[in-house]
């Protein structure tokens, strides 16, 4: 088999997986916003609302940016070959991708607050100085420095490869090394480390109060807390983690891994978008026990109405 045939297999399993996994998440996604608008009292919660701004930039990213790179598998080159289209999905992809890994980075963290200090978001200034501020500032620094270093960085638009996905990944500002390596440092490795550090720190934090008696804790309300951010952000870690290790395999060896990389390893980072909804089924136990109700009245309302 050819090059040209492997890479036409390849495309084709990939749009088969993407387009399976996209449309029942944007499915889901669409009843747990119905769930949220027909419950707004889940929304009290702290910990449902920085889920629910996650979910918001998730589905934004499901339904915007997804459809780009199916799209591109299912043709095998990218149908709209010009510079804007290029710039306008590397900048979405970019700034929607570090936007969710920044979030996930926060919650991690708010939720270990939580868990061990649960009067700290109880005032108005605190929670908005250690709760609102940072799932603020999650959503916006990504955008604004993708804006300057996409958007407006100098570049004549000729860099562009119309033959690979992302238009080969090609923005100019990776020319300059030091915003390039700030861009993977800061933007990929810190937050999937913090998330990392945050939950080991947490089920380490967990078990040993377990363990001290004279220590008063609430083992089941934290294990549960504990196995629900676990949940959520090891998808992140497992998504992101491969691209991270070939990278730095790369810039401290001779080895390349370009190839496997480009078919295999990128991709990966699409399972934090496309399988989020589903774990979010996990973090929610009001939603999956309103979507069982909501099943057995469909089907009692079947039974009914059916022919004798």
């Amino acid at each position: 088999m050819d090059t040209s045939n492997a890479n036409s297999v390849i495309y084709e399993v990939k749009f088969i997986i993407l387009i399976t996994l996209q449309i029942p998440g944007i499915l889901l996604m669409i009843f747990i916003f119905l769930f949220f608008t027909l419950h707004p009292y889940t929304l009290k919660k702290l910990q449902n609302q920085a889920l629910f701004i996650l979910l918001i930039t998730n589905s934004i990213r499901l339904i915007g940016t997804m459809p780009m790179p199916i799209d591109f598998y299912r043709r095998g080159y990218i149908f709209l070959a010009t510079s804007a289209y290029c710039t306008c999905w590397t900048f979405l992809e970019y700034s929607l991708a570090v936007i969710g890994e920044y979030l996930m980075a926060t919650i991690s963290v708010q939720r270990h607050v939580t868990i061990f200090h649960p009067n700290i978001f109880q005032t108005f200034k605190k929670s908005i100085l250690f709760f609102y501020l940072p799932l603020a500032f999650s959503v916006a620094y990504p955008i604004i420095f993708y804006v300057y270093a996409v958007l407006l960085y100098p570049c004549d638009g000729a860099q562009w490869d119309y033959s690979i996905i992302a238009c080969g990944y090609m923005n100019c500002y990776y020319n300059n090394n030091k915003l390039a390596v700030f861009d993977w440092v800061v933007h990929n490795i810190l937050p999937i480390v913090v998330i990392i550090l945050a939950n080991v720190t947490l089920i380490t934090r967990v078990i040993v109060g377990k363990l001290r008696r004279n220590q008063a804790i609430h083992w089941r309300q934290q294990r549960t807390m504990t196995l629900q951010l676990l949940s959520i952000s090891s998808l992140y870690v497992v998504a992101w983690s491969p691209t991270i290790i070939v990278g730095l395999i790369q810039q401290a060896t001779s080895i390349n891994f370009g190839d496997v990389q480009a078919a295999y390893i990128t991709d990966l980072i699409y399972l934090s978008c496309l399988l989020l909804p589903w774990v979010c089924l996990g973090q929610l136990p009001e939603f999956r026990k309103w979507m069982w109700k909501y099943m057995r009245w469909k089907r009692v309302k079947h039974a009914s109405i059916a022919p004798l």
